[in-house]
């Protein structure tokens, strides 16, 4: 109303007292209410459930940021987030990654090395300095790339097994220790052995077949077969590509970090793989082109130098064993950064896997105390 409807209505004598207004009708007060409902403002409908006081509308949700307890993203990850998982990992925990694969390296390198000194002296002392004399070469070099591979392998299998524990404790915020991680494969070791055993055999008998198809081929069809073989060849790699990623890629850490047995290990690899092939693959291959590329520049510059110096004149024994000692430290260089950084790499991808698949965020986010999103 305006204020002149206040006053009294007009007609009225002037020198008459101004009448009392009339009563307001019934429900009516003096002043007016205030405006209905001044209460807080609620949420906005469009905006995220729990949005936290003080955030703008349309920001992501602060509770976005407690989704990473540890080094992984609780959510489905890229190759970016792939990466920078591993790298904050091995960097954060660098004597249960690195110091590992160190450790198991020259341990396994240090046998062959020994062997080798001991057979080169005695061939050294027994030979003919004017003769062609190899055989000490020839033996340091069986020593150190035939038996120093294998307990090499070995030792590494325990490593990716580690790895995966380790990994497993940074995405929920936790660092283990290195006898925390052995420890923490206790009960698998010898799992895990079969489990890399039975893989082996199983690409070996691949490898046979197709060997045994392609000579068959080439018998039974003459030329012809030749051709037929050689046009196979890219079908073989395909199914060693397939038998690498939905076979072999991620049975260690299912097998490692849930109740299962080696067949189960393998199943639980298939089925985590299963309409992710490419996307699996094509991140396994870079890493593995990646990893293959920084171990050969890490080497190169050792085996110049091991080079220069055995032809520097060395004795054979001593040229032997400097060999071997030179061929140790490039494994335990090399091993340093790849082993660690693909057995990383592999356990991001499972933890992955499981998120995309499983909704393992959930669990992960309730495992390492995080109640709500």
């Amino acid at each position: 109303m305006s204020g002149s409807e206040s006053y009294p209505p007009p007609g009225s004598a002037g020198h008459e007292p101004a009448p009392q207004p009339p009563p307001p009708p019934s429900g009516w007060q003096q002043q007016p209410p205030p405006p209905p409902a001044w209460s807080p403002y609620p949420a906005p409908a469009s905006g995220p459930i729990g949005q936290p006081m003080g955030q703008l509308m349309g920001q992501p949700p602060m509770v976005a940021a407690t989704l990473r307890p540890g080094a992984i993203p609780l959510r489905p990850l890229g190759l970016g987030d792939i990466y920078d998982a591993a790298f904050r990992i091995i960097r954060h925990n660098a004597r249960a990654t690195v110091g590992s694969a160190v450790l198991v390296t020259a341990v396994a390198m240090l046998i062959p090395v020994l062997i080798t000194a001991a057979f080169a002296w005695t061939v050294d002392a027994s030979l003919d300095p004017d003769a062609n004399i190899t055989d000490a070469g020839v033996i340091g070099a069986l020593g150190t790339d035939a038996f120093g591979w294998l307990l090499q392998s070995v030792g590494l299998v325990l490593v990716t097994g580690m790895v995966a524990h380790v990994t497993m404790a940074a995405a929920l915020g936790q660092k283990l220790t290195l006898t925390q991680a052995w420890e923490a494969t206790k009960g698998k070791r010898l799992k895990l052995f079969g489990l890399m055993a039975l893989l082996l055999v199983m690409m070996l008998l691949l490898i046979a077949l197709f060997v045994v198809a392609w000579l068959a081929a080439r018998v039974g069809l003459g030329s012809g077969g030749i051709v037929l073989a050689f046009l196979s060849f890219p079908v073989f790699v395909a199914v060693l590509w397939w038998f690498w990623i939905r076979v072999y890629y991620l049975p260690v850490p299912a097998l490692m970090l849930e109740d299962v047995g080696i067949f189960g290990a393998i199943e639980r690899g298939h089925a985590l793989t299963r309409g992710a092939f490419w996307r699996v693959f094509g991140i396994a291959l870079l890493t593995t082109i990646v990893t293959s590329v920084a171990g050969l520049m890490l080497t190169i510059p050792l085996g110049l130098v091991t080079g220069s110096l055995a032809d520097a004149g060395m004795s054979p024994g001593a040229e032997a064993v400097w060999r071997s000692v030179a061929n140790g430290i490039g494994s335990v260089v090399q091993s340093a950064f790849v082993a660690p950084f693909t057995a990383v790499v592999t356990a991001v991808q499972y933890v992955d896997q499981r998120i995309r698949k499983e909704a393992f965020d959930v669990e992960l986010m309730t495992r390492s105390g995080i109640t709500g999103r």
